[in-house]
């Protein structure tokens, strides 16, 4: 059986909504955390598959967090080797980093749900699913377009939403995963972030309730169409 790694940078921000399709697709579900004694040391290409989530530090913040020069040397690895390979939130800035480009604060946070723009590229891709829809975006820092990266969305205030290098590489601003995990009160609690993004947590609270069923059901099918092209190049 293939073998998803799914790797945490903190407890609440997991698979979520990407775990169905992901052992839909066939794969066994493993999941590491940064702070696993394992972590330093773990094969890097290994897995068939790596899907790296979010968290609420930088990736500039390496000296608060010495694990993250790691991580960028090992999907630096991974990628050049061309593994499959997904990143959401941090994990898209941390893709990023590991392909050169530089990651830094955003000018504004984006804290709410709402559409993402699609590229004509991206119009022709999975990210097809989340056209129109409302998804969950918690995020304050930007990256530039890595060198030989297909943009694929936007929004007004950030123009990197999503990325991709081949059919092996895909990155995520946004969170098409997040709108029927019970750890969302988890993220509810950081109301100073929410509140700096200008919005208000009760509203932000109910949106999810409104519309992250649809998000997810959305996340879902832009996920597993990335991954039904992966067998053709990776059996």
């Amino acid at each position: 059986m293939k073998r998803a790694l799914i790797v945490r940078h903190t407890p609440f921000e997991g698979a979520a909504g990407f775990r169905l399709p992901i052992e839909q697709a066939g794969y066994e579900f493993h999941r590491v955390n940064v702070s696993d004694p394992e972590f330093p040391s773990f094969d890097w290409l290994e897995p068939d598959l790596v899907v790296v989530m979010g968290g609420p530090m930088g990736v500039y913040e390496r000296e608060t967090h010495p694990w993250i020069d790691g991580e960028v040397v090992g999907l630096a690895m991974r990628i050049a080797a061309r593994r499959p390979t997904l990143g959401v939130c941090l994990g898209s800035q941390m893709i990023a980093a590991a392909l050169g480009a530089r990651v830094y604060p955003g000018p504004v946070k984006e804290v709410c749900f709402a559409p993402v723009r699609l590229t004509e590229t991206g119009a022709a891709s999975p990210l097809r699913h989340v056209a129109d829809v409302p998804v969950l975006h918690w995020h304050g820092d930007t990256f530039d377009l890595p060198s030989g990266a297909e943009r694929l969305a936007e929004t007004d205030a950030y123009a990197n939403q999503a990325f991709r290098i081949g059919d092996f590489l895909l990155a995520l601003q946004f969170h098409p995963e997040m709108g029927e995990d019970p750890r969302f009160a988890e993220w509810l609690e950081n109301r100073e972030y929410i509140e700096a993004a200008g919005t208000d947590p009760q509203a932000l609270e109910a949106d999810h309730g409104r519309l992250g069923p649809a998000a997810v059901h959305a996340g879902r099918r832009l996920l597993a169409d990335w991954l039904a092209q992966l067998p053709d190049y990776y059996d």
